[in-house]
């Protein structure tokens, strides 16, 4: 007789970081889960509605639905002491390419560079091959407007 184990109830007191991208000015040197009440008003208060409720009902960002303004109306929203808008960075994510994006089957494809306000991404060209994409990650804001419009679900954001 096989005993399933409950992952969710043994995730409950796990201190470990989480992979979770939290509000754009969270404070690096907290550990966001012992100070956030889950209260939502980081929630109501996003413009791009990409806060969304996580793992144990804390904020995280989903770039799938859209991209970060850096509004800072999540900031103004939150009245516990989580956010450092003195930061010289919004955050430490930046965005990276996988292996399934359209470029590596032969398809030209270039919905990310059109999406990228800053221009961090960048094609590169090859003899016999279609454009491969390059990110500039001393140019990458972590805004995730490069993520939703990808056709194959190639780019994702992660903590540096």
């Amino acid at each position: 007789m096989s005993q399933a184990i409950n992952q969710g109830r043994r995730r409950l007191f796990n201190r470990r970081k989480s992979s979770a991208i939290r509000p754009p000015w969270v404070k690096a040197d907290i550990e966001f889960t012992d100070i956030c009440t889950r209260c939502d008003d980081c929630i109501k208060a996003c413009e791009t509605q990409i806060i969304k409720r996580g793992d144990g009902g804390f904020p995280e960002v989903d770039f799938s639905i859209n991209e970060c303004t850096f509004c800072q109306k999540c900031v103004t929203a939150c009245s516990e002491p989580l956010f450092d808008t003195e930061q010289a960075a919004p955050w430490t994510i930046t965005a990276s390419i996988k292996d399934s994006c359209l470029t590596n089957t032969g398809v030209w494809c270039q919905s990310c560079k059109d999406a990228c306000e800053p221009r961090a991404i960048s094609f590169v060209m090859a003899i016999g091959q279609v454009p491969k994409p390059v990110i500039d990650v001393s140019a990458c804001t972590g805004c995730g407007a490069c993520v939703s419009p990808c056709p194959s679900d190639a780019i994702t954001l992660a903590n540096t």
